[in-house]
């Protein structure tokens, strides 16, 4: 699954085109290396998203198979590090 499909569907950005403008920035990394919004997103990779004040970094557990998950399932999806 491509990144910006990825961090919209696993309710980390609220819309796609948010998720593509962080990448387009390069605030978005898949280990350690900054990521196009094409970049596929593959089981174990660490995802950093680099803010003005912090960064977060996410761990990826399961890829989506929908095109939206709840919110309450994200857990079973990425584990914050």
């Amino acid at each position: 699954m491509r990144i910006d499909k990825f961090l919209n569907s696993v309710n980390i950005t609220k819309r796609r085109s948010v998720a593509q403008d962080m990448l387009s920035n390069g605030v978005v990394l898949i280990n350690d290396k900054v990521a196009k919004a094409s970049k596929g997103v593959e089981l174990g990779d660490i995802i950093t998203i680099n803010y003005l004040e912090s960064s977060i970094k996410y761990k990826v557990l399961q890829i989506p198979t929908t095109k939206s998950t709840p919110k309450s399932l994200q857990n079973e999806y990425i584990e914050e590090l």
